[in-house]
Parts: C-alpha cells; sequence; structure tokens
C-alpha cells in the first residue's frame, strides 16, 4: 500500500504507441497523471 503523500514507486507501462516509458524519465521534468481506464464492456 503506498501512503498519500509518498513518492510513487518506480514503474514501467507501454504508451498509446507501443513504447515503453518508465516514471524515472519524467521525474523532475513534468507532472504524471496515471489513468486506469477499464473497458467498456467488462464490469467494474
Amino acid at each position: 500500500m503506498i501512503s498519500v503523500g509518498s513518492p510513487a514507486p518506480e514503474f514501467a507501462l507501454d504508451d498509446q504507441f507501443g513504447r515503453r516509458v518508465t516514471l524515472s524519465q519524467f521525474r523532475g521534468k513534468r507532472h504524471v497523471l496515471v489513468l486506469y481506464y477499464p473497458l467498456d464492456w467488462t464490469p467494474t
């Protein structure tokens, strides 16, 4: 569990173009928003 106000752990994800990006690529350069959108046909 991550506590409120603590730094996010390092992670890597594929962007919309299939390129691998990591949190450390943006640290100190930009604000980062991670958004999870479940598929329309999945129960939530």
